[in-house]
């Protein structure tokens, strides 16, 4: 593939903020930095800046730190307008020079990163992915929000007066979650208990709001996977949620460039780790985590209830292989699995 230096002239680095986006023009063959601009991250903002982009040649890309955060709209507007928009993370503090910070160092950094580039991103897409992003964290925030009111209940139920505890114990979470939100004061308690029942029935019904909205979440995008790609949850283990978070890192075809690169997005890629003259593999911490954990999933699953996979875990066993190693070889292979799927079969949307 032709590196993005022969394809363009310049390579426009931009770092995004909340109410500001800073633009850095920089010469592809230099290096060199040509002109700067900051403009409001509103439609005539985006306009402005496109306006001056066309001023430096019609052979433009853009690099984007957070396209799909502070940068979504300006990424949107370019790609409408049929601009070239990569997306770059935005850099730890450790990698920036002498720790050298601005939003035009920044924008510059951005593009030269995309200029020295193998492989560049394509921004991900708007559409059932977009939509299943915004259900998703959604979802996340109600799901860690009920499990916080779960642990607070909990906590208040061990420390409440005895004539309350006595009514949860042996109880389950659901059911102490039932049990509370029926409480009700009673004349012959005294203020503490009668406060600590109030509040108990108060955590209750929110858990209860919250797995309901949850709920809610998980069924809108049940629709929207079924009407998108049904095919994944033909998948053994794959059920809704694991296919929106499979889809939502994906986003569509071609914006990954082979499995090997989805692999070490989920961070099931082994990283080699050889000393001496021992040579050896360890699991890959970084990459998507949700996804990650969605594959881990899929194999849990598949572990339990799918006969290969049983076999193909005994059959390491005897070769010698942990169950840790054969965790990460399963979650290789089942991300190996659902690119090609994803990438191969034709969508419906």
């Amino acid at each position: 593939m032709p590196s993005l230096a022969e394809v363009v002239d310049v390579v426009i680095g931009v770092d995004t903020h909340k109410h500001t986006h800073t633009a850095v023009v920089v010469d592809a063959r230099t290096g060199g930095v040509l002109a700067e601009r900051t403009v409001s991250t509103d439609a005539r903002g985006y306009a402005e800046l496109l306006e001056w982009a066309r001023a430096h040649g019609p052979a433009v890309a853009w690099a984007l730190e957070g396209a799909g955060g502070y940068g979504a709209g300006l990424a949107r507007h370019l790609q409408a307008a049929g601009q070239q928009v990569l997306e770059l993370d935005r850099p730890v503090r450790a990698v920036r020079r002498h720790g050298a910070k601005s939003d035009s160092l920044d924008a510059a950094r951005a593009a030269r990163e995309a200029l020295g580039r193998a492989h560049l991103a394509q921004v991900k897409s708007d559409g059932p992915r977009g939509q299943l992003a915004a259900l998703m964290a959604a979802r996340r925030s109600a799901v860690e929000a009920a499990t916080l009111a779960q642990r607070q209940l909990h906590a208040l139920v061990i420390a409440a007066p005895e004539v309350l505890r006595a009514m949860f114990r042996g109880q389950s979470t659901a059911t102490m979650t039932t049990t509370a939100a029926r409480l009700r004061p009673r004349a012959a308690w005294d203020g503490h208990t009668a406060t600590t029942a109030t509040v108990l029935r108060a955590l209750a019904r929110r858990v209860i709001a919250l797995q309901a909205e949850a709920r809610q979440h998980e069924q809108a995008m049940a629709v929207i996977v079924r009407a998108w790609r049904p095919d994944l949850l033909t998948q053994p283990g794959v059920g809704v949620i694991v296919a929106v978070e499979v889809l939502i890192s994906w986003s569509h075809p071609g914006r990954i460039r082979s499995e090997a690169a989805f692999a070490m997005l989920a961070g099931t890629a082994p990283v080699p780790a050889s000393s001496g003259l021992r040579t050896r593999h360890r699991l890959n911490r970084s990459g998507d985590r949700q996804l990650n954990r969605a594959l881990h999933v899929v194999v849990l699953s598949r572990t339990r209830y799918d006969q290969r996979t049983r076999d193909y875990i005994e059959r390491r066993r005897h070769e010698g292989k942990t169950d840790r190693e054969i965790r990460r070889c399963l979650k290789r292979y089942i991300a190996r699995d659902l690119f090609r799927q994803l990438e191969h079969r034709p969508t419906t949307a």
